[in-house]
């Protein structure tokens, strides 16, 4: 991964086009072609972005750009469209690159992890007749927890979290979008299962079809009996 931090200024052009003026920004280019423009602020997000797979071409500024301070420019083409990133650079503060290895992935937290596990240990929480097909169900763009079949021999792909938000419902439309193209499978209804569930989360579910399940973990795992609690 190379880290470069620069005075610069980014365009975006294509099907859409944007605009950052001049400023301070962190460029991050990956091994995997994507490169993404970062500001100190707005949390994880860059503030522009072209994502694989894409080129990086870097030349010296053109001399009505030099004659404005740019010392070189990039551009990044996708492969698969026309849009393109040009990023202006006026002044280089810092250049680094680092190889990072091969990623071992996201481990899932303990209480996560064990969710899984007992839920597909107990999957007639989910209702009568319910059956496990797997967990961690392998696609393209990632496992899905547990996928099963319910009482009417259909397929149902669960995603859980220890709290669900906006983010998981949206991780498991996309996992529902894909399932759904596999004629074995389809079609395929999801349920977003977690300890907390956010109303907004609730709402976006709905929204999509997707039904919630709140888990009562300490009940799962034997060390408390929900039925005889007064509240």
């Amino acid at each position: 991964m190379r880290l470069v931090i620069a005075r610069c200024s980014v365009d975006y052009v294509g099907r859409l086009k944007a605009h950052l003026p001049l400023a301070t920004r962190l460029l991050l280019v990956k091994s995997d072609g994507s490169v993404l423009v970062h500001s100190d602020g707005g949390s994880y997000k860059p503030l522009n972005w072209m994502s694989p797979p894409a080129t990086l071409r870097v030349t010296s500024a053109e001399e009505t750009d030099v004659e404005e301070g740019v010392v070189e420019q990039w551009t990044v083409q996708s492969a698969k469209t026309d849009d393109r990133l040009i990023i202006n650079i006026y002044e280089h503060l810092h250049d680094t690159s680092h190889d990072l290895g091969t990623d071992p992935g996201l481990i899932k937290d303990g209480v996560e992890a064990d969710l899984q596990r007992l839920l597909a240990e107990q999957i007639e929480t989910l209702g009568a007749g319910y059956s496990l097909i797997r967990r961690e169900y392998f696609t393209a763009i990632g496992p899905v927890d547990i996928l099963a079949r319910d009482g009417d021999g259909g397929t149902v792909a669960i995603e859980l979290k220890r709290r669900g938000d906006i983010d998981g419902v949206e991780q498991l439309t996309r996992y529902l979008e894909l399932l759904n193209r596999d004629p074995l499978l389809a079609p395929v209804r999801g349920i977003f299962a977690a300890q907390q569930i956010k109303p907004q989360a609730k709402v976006l579910a709905a929204d999509r079809g997707i039904d919630c399940i709140t888990l009562d973990y300490d009940a799962m795992r034997g060390v408390d009996d929900s039925e005889s609690r007064l509240f």
